[in-house]
């Protein structure tokens, strides 16, 4: 049963560009118990947490290995957030040891210049996870993601909305 097993540690990142939109990127493969549908195959970057690492530290890595983007400043952080994997058949998978995830979310500001944002190439061995990003509207970006992230992404947008408000 899930309910037997951990939640995966995890952070998420709200990177915010000057005109307070966030970037959101495209996944371009069906990644196990983190399925993709038609038409919602889209979210801001997130990773996990590895051992010992500060939560703060693991946003910024995880941004530069999902997008290359390293020019970010520190804006907040939400508390813990929690969601559920939905029940997946497929076969093993990296993930399928966890129940769901436990996301630490951070808002960053985006300083650098978009040519900087690059999703294609894998960073730290890790392969690419996205195709294409663009920059998007915070209290939209919940109904552009698998539905069982969708009441994170509402917590998200509702405690970043000043960042969003220009």
């Amino acid at each position: 049963m899930n309910e037997d097993k951990p939640y995966r540690a995890n952070v998420g990142i709200a990177l915010f560009n000057r005109d307070g939109r966030v970037l959101i990127a495209h996944r371009f493969k069906d990644d196990g118990p983190e399925i993709i549908q038609p038409g919602l195959e889209w979210q801001m970057p997130q990773g996990g947490i590895d051992p010992e690492e500060d939560p703060r530290k693991a946003a910024f890595r995880e941004l530069w290995e999902e997008t290359g983007v390293t020019s970010a400043d520190y804006l907040d952080e939400t508390d813990w957030l929690t969601y559920e994997f939905p029940p997946y058949l497929g076969p093993e998978h990296r993930l399928s040891k966890f129940r769901g995830q436990r996301q630490k979310w951070f808002a960053l500001r985006f300083t650098g210049q978009d040519g900087e944002i690059d999703p294609l190439t894998p960073r730290n061995g890790m392969p690419p996870e996205f195709d294409a990003w663009r920059w998007e509207r915070l209290d939209r970006v919940a109904d552009l993601v698998v539905p069982f992230r969708g009441d994170v992404y509402r917590a998200v947008a509702q405690a970043f909305a000043r960042f969003a408000s220009r």
